[in-house]
């Protein structure tokens, strides 16, 4: 990689800059994507979270490739997010007492998905974590359908 300017404030030569600001915009985007349907949904987190819980992911995965980093690095990197993102998603789990009933799985496991689709759009080829939103995007709105129409109870 070229690099323009001083070791501290190097910056990336064009080419190689575009491709990071892509995976970050694809990150945040992607992670709207799965958070607009938790917003429309009502859930606690939406949007600005799943967004945020995106870009983050691809964060952790895009600055340490940028400085250097590779394969078992790297590694370590991911796997941090992976067992880290775990403490959001257990925020959003309640256990309804009276009614004793979980609240909150399937929103932790959508910020779980958004991480992995951040750190996909991080370091992985677009189209793997394009994939997997669109997957985790018809999961969530086409399947909760379909779960009432087969009696499901609906999940808030």
């Amino acid at each position: 990689m070229d690099l323009i300017g001083d070791e501290l404030f190097a910056v990336p030569a064009a080419g190689h800059a575009l491709a990071v600001i892509v995976r970050v915009v694809a990150a945040a985007v992607l992670g709207a994507v799965i958070g607009g349907e938790r917003e429309l949904e009502g859930k606690a987190a939406g949007l600005r979270t799943h967004m945020l819980v995106s870009l983050g992911a691809a964060l952790f995965v895009i600055a340490p490739r940028e400085a250097g980093l590779r394969g078992g690095e790297l590694a370590y990197a991911v796997q941090g997010v992976a067992a880290g993102i775990g403490f959001i998603g257990a925020g959003t789990i309640l256990k309804l007492a009276e009614r004793e009933r979980i609240k909150g799985l399937t929103t932790a496991a959508s910020i779980w998905m958004t991480a992995a689709i951040g750190i996909a759009a991080g370091i992985a080829p677009l189209w793997v974590s394009i994939l997997s939103a669109a997957c985790a995007w018809v999961i969530l709105s086409v399947f909760a359908g379909i779960a009432k129409k087969i009696g499901q109870p609906d999940r808030p």
